[in-house]
């Protein structure tokens, strides 16, 4: 027999709430010798704002409404074509980027320590869309260099750039939520 899982409000709404971040935020592109999107910068901010727990049930949801076909992914794409594409590992590696950026947010850490779970989230990412990359779409595993050169190292600074300012306003944010609405 299946057992009944009650979600509470509070938790559907804040799920929901950095889903939607998510998908406003992979459509910012912005400009650049290689451009970049914001939605990493949204699931930093959203898991370290609402927990691992909720920030990887917004991202699972994220995924879920890109895999049916919603234009949520960078580009206004969406479909199982975008996630077995040349960066369907970076978004499914947004799932554990997820669990390790909210890892901490229960806890009233520091900035340092929220930059620290932000770098080994955004490492983690790294990973499953190099590998992925390097294995589905360039169709080897000896590739991983290029992968890296064409997928990875332009977007360092950019994306430190965005571990930056997520991890300045989360405490605020955090702090903000949490007296108006409680933990």
């Amino acid at each position: 027999m299946l057992k009944k899982v009650s979600i509470p409000a509070k938790d559907m709404a804040c799920i929901a709430l950095s889903t939607s971040f998510i998908s406003v935020c992979a459509w910012i592109s912005v400009p650049a010798t290689v451009p970049f999107t914001m939605q990493t910068f949204a699931v930093f901010l959203c898991a370290s704002v609402f927990g691992a727990r909720r920030g990887v049930a917004a991202v699972a949801l994220y995924v879920l409404l890109g895999a049916i076909g919603l234009p949520v992914f960078a580009g206004f794409q969406g479909g199982f074509g975008t996630l077995f594409g040349a960066t369907g590992g970076y978004i499914t590696g947004f799932l554990p980027a997820a669990l390790s950026a909210g890892w901490k947010s229960d806890c009233r850490s520091r900035m340092a320590v929220d930059i620290i779970y932000m770098a080994i989230a955004l490492i983690v990412c790294y990973a499953f869309g190099t590998l992925w990359y390097s294995l589905v779409y360039a169709g080897s595993i000896s590739s991983v260099g290029a992968a890296l050169a064409m997928c990875v190292i332009p977007y360092i600074i950019p994306d430190a750039l965005k571990i930056a300012l997520a991890a300045a306003i989360a405490p605020r944010l955090r702090s903000a939520l949490n007296s108006r609405f409680g933990s």
